[in-house]
């Protein structure tokens, strides 16, 4: 792959970890078939239903990515208070044996704190010190996080276009919509296989766990017509 090619891939891995990636094209995905299940009902039988469905998949995933980049901000800004509240908790302990147990608890789901404790120790009081040092940072909003918002708002809004090519493709709306949600439970099965990667679970068997989900979705809609 040229590097032209891969500077989107590689700029959506600066600003969000692969949870997060997944993540929101999860959450698109689910938006969308929200969206072309329902429409299912009517796309075919009444005039201009397709056209409907299409403005309703991308009005909605836009307005669904603006929240969610809205929401990553909040997350971070979070994030950067819990931080400059630790080294606020460290620094007026009343003694070592104080500031210890924030530093514990924070650290309790790290791989430090699986380590033996004299070594879950040694890292505390070394980073008791560093915080003794460390000024408690600015809770604002950085460049990264403003392209962090960005790029999780654009991957909600690309996940509408495999909803979108079929019907630009195809005169029959009936046909574009089955071969819309099959596009759909594919992405499902790729988001579930890649989730699985990361989970250190069976990838086919959480690939298969979420198509199984978009499966029985799509089996409901056609049971009651679309």
């Amino acid at each position: 792959m040229s590097a032209t090619a891969s500077e989107p891939h590689r700029w959506f891995q600066d600003y969000l970890d692969p949870g997060e990636r997944l993540a929101e094209v999860l959450f698109g995905l689910i938006m969308v078939l929200t969206i072309t299940l329902t429409a299912g009902l009517t796309v075919g039988h009444e005039p201009g239903a397709a056209r409907e469905m299409l403005i309703a998949v991308i009005g909605g995933n836009i307005a669904w990515g603006i929240i969610d980049g809205g929401m990553y901000l909040m997350s971070a800004l979070l994030d950067r208070g819990r931080h400059a509240r630790l080294i606020r908790v460290i620094r007026n302990a009343p003694d070592e044996a104080a500031a210890l147990v924030p530093i514990g608890r924070a650290l309790n789901d790290t791989l430090i704190g699986l380590s033996p404790a004299e070594d879950r120790l040694r890292v505390y009081r070394d980073l008791r010190e560093l915080a003794l040092k460390t000024e408690p940072p600015t809770v604002r909003i950085t460049r990264d996080d403003a392209m962090g918002a960005v790029a999780s708002c654009l991957l909600v809004v690309l996940t509408t276009v495999p909803a979108v090519v079929p019907f630009l493709l195809m005169d029959d709306t009936r046909l574009a919509l089955r071969t819309s949600n099959g596009l759909l439970l594919g992405l499902l099965f790729l988001v579930g296989f890649s989730w699985g990667q990361y989970a250190s679970v069976n990838r086919w068997l959480a690939g298969l766990v979420f198509l199984a989900v978009g499966t029985v979705l799509v089996g409901v809609a056609i049971a009651f017509g679309g």
